[in-house]
């Protein structure tokens, strides 16, 4: 069964974009909120978290 990129609504910080993404990909969410840190730092990360916040919807 393929896992879906959703957000979750429990184990989420802020929006729970990373927690989806680790999920969906199988990581661990604390490697993928260190992964937006660091790019946030060259000002894509926030961009790209702000859009996959749009468009990723709530898992059930």
């Amino acid at each position: 069964m393929e896992r879906s990129l959703v957000r979750p609504r429990n184990g989420k910080i802020i929006a729970g974009v990373c927690a989806g993404l680790a999920d969906r990909f199988g990581i661990p969410r604390t490697l993928v909120r260190i992964g937006f840190v660091f790019f946030g730092l060259f000002g894509v990360g926030e961009l790209v978290y702000i859009v996959l916040w749009i468009i990723m919807p709530k898992g059930p």
